[in-house]
């Protein structure tokens, strides 16, 4: 039976699990506390607390996901299962990792793809460049077929602006030039869920949509869908930010995403963030009460 070992299972990880489950999957997720572990079993996941004992689950494993982001420690689960990684990840059919679009940095709004040299202006894009280095590095190691996955600015279900317009706390700050590539997390299920599909070793997909944008507009545009005002624009220089959501608007860049296309055969459900708010928005609608 195949079976995911999935390190890190949040979000992402969370939206490719029903597409594994329906084809008969079974699917194994890390997490840290045990309230987490209990919602992950309610989603028919194996729950298992990072830092316990994984060698029989990595031995049943089929392909292994790892989704958790790296700190001044370095990355997480390299840190904490790098021996039983390196006895066991060579004789795994895929391996995923999710890295961000931070690592490319700032191109001053211009486009990039997956050639484009790694010049991250920031500290975070800084650890992911070593995370990557060091994924690759025991996958040249191992002979596992490690796939790199550079992740947009995603939302999806519980993950928009809607509610922050809502109770006024939205801001739309403008830094002229400034555009962000974005990505509907069910977006990124379908590309993963193709690339297990089809593995290709060595691999590295920009995830992201068709329409980088502004993020005025975005929280300008779901203002307009809800029928509330649309929030003032607050000038980047002088808006009161925290120094983590200020380094977001240190680098400004559109993503290419033809690969998944051309490569997977992958057809967006949300190409702009026009439809995957409504989507969104449709979804809260038909939620129970």
């Amino acid at each position: 039976m195949k079976t995911l070992l999935s390190f890190g299972h949040g979000f992402s990880a969370r939206a490719l699990t029903p597409l594994l489950l329906a084809d008969g999957w079974q699917v194994i997720g890390t997490t840290r506390s045990a309230e987490k572990a209990n919602a992950l079993r309610a989603e028919g996941v194996e729950p298992v607390i990072f830092g316990e004992p994984l060698e029989a689950a990595m031995a049943r494993a089929s392909h292994v996901l790892t989704s958790a982001g790296p700190d001044t420690d370095g990355d997480p689960v390299l840190n904490a299962y790098g021996p039983l990684l390196e006895t066991h990840l060579g004789s795994k059919a895929w391996v995923g990792y999710l890295s961000t679009t931070g690592v490319y940095g700032d191109h001053g709004g211009d486009w990039v793809d997956e050639e484009t040299p790694l010049t991250p202006a920031t500290r975070r894009g800084r650890m992911r460049v070593e995370a990557e280095a060091a994924w690759q590095a025991l996958a040249t190691a191992t002979g596992a077929p490690l796939h790199i996955f550079r992740l947009a600015g995603i939302y999806g279900p519980g993950r928009g602006p809607f509610a922050k317009v809502r109770d006024g706390t939205a801001r739309r700050i403008v830094k002229p030039g400034q555009v962000f590539s974005r990505i509907h997390v069910e977006d990124i299920a379908q590309i993963l869920a193709a690339s297990i599909a089809r593995p290709r070793s060595g691999a590295i997909y920009n995830l992201c949509d068709d329409d980088p944008a502004p993020p005025e507009d975005v929280i300008g545009h779901a203002a307009e869908l809800l029928g509330l005002p649309v929030p003032p624009a607050v000038p980047f220089e002088t808006a009161e930010m925290t120094p983590m959501a200020r380094s977001f608007y240190a680098e400004s860049k559109r993503v290419r995403n033809d690969r998944v296309k051309q490569e997977l055969g992958v057809t967006l459900k949300f190409p702009d963030y026009r439809s995957g708010l409504a989507d969104l928005l449709q979804r809260e609608r038909l939620a129970p009460k």
